[in-house]
């Protein structure tokens, strides 16, 4: 190894790997819960951990394909400043 790094394009789909619900949240983020966290495994490879979106807690199993989307994760400060970041979702096309 040569200790170079470059970027690699993925494709932001995959499938629920594990997953749990968050009942006692991290300040800031009182507004959201409860909300599901998952461990998604890429269809690139790689496994990332997210917020799940767009989906009923009773719906979420493993297995289950989804996307990545942008979505709003916080807001900081007096003024309000919208923090985004990558949620994941089920996948609502195929192909």
């Amino acid at each position: 190894m040569n200790g170079q790094f470059g970027q690699v394009a993925l494709t932001g789909r995959g499938e629920v790997y594990s997953f749990t619900t968050m009942y006692n949240v991290p300040k800031g983020y009182e507004e959201q819960k409860p909300y599901s966290i998952a461990l998604i495994k890429l269809d690139d490879g790689p496994m990332v951990t997210a917020q799940l979106t767009d989906v009923d807690s009773a719906e979420i199993h493993i297995g289950m394909r989804v996307e990545m989307v942008t979505r709003k994760l916080r807001e900081e400060g007096d003024e309000g400043q919208i923090i985004y970041g990558y949620k994941f979702r089920p996948v609502l096309r195929t192909g």
